[in-house]
């Protein structure tokens, strides 16, 4: 049997650090999420080991009826403007209504490595 141990990977993923933190509890509250995902994707970029600089987040809301896409993110980006101005450097949203979320595959993209500056 042959088994690989990933100590870097397995630990960035376990602990969770105090911005992770500050996001899922801000979206949590502001648009009582029925399913919320913060995902450090951190480890994907040339950062220092447990930075918590990328972010993904994938919220489920109610809140989100009837608005457009931008308008969701925009929302978002509100509700975390904190962390975007004091070192979150890049937060990839999915925002979706509860019956748009339950019709998806639930099933998350991880965000393209990052190529530095603002490339496209």
């Amino acid at each position: 049997m042959h088994h690989t141990l990933r100590l870097g990977y397995s630990r960035s993923m376990s602990t969770t650090g105090i911005i992770t933190n500050a996001i899922r509890s801000k979206l949590q509250s502001a648009l009582q999420t029925k399913h919320l995902e913060v995902i450090n994707e951190s480890h994907m970029h040339n950062v220092p080991k447990n930075a918590e600089t990328h972010f993904k987040v994938v919220v489920v809301s109610d809140k989100f009826d009837g608005l457009a896409l931008i308008k969701r993110h925009r929302l978002v980006n509100d509700i975390l403007k904190d962390e975007l101005q004091n070192g979150v450097h890049a937060l990839s949203i999915v925002a979706k209504t509860p019956e748009q979320w339950d019709a998806s595959d639930k099933v998350v993209e991880s965000s393209p490595n990052c190529r530095g500056g603002f490339g496209k």
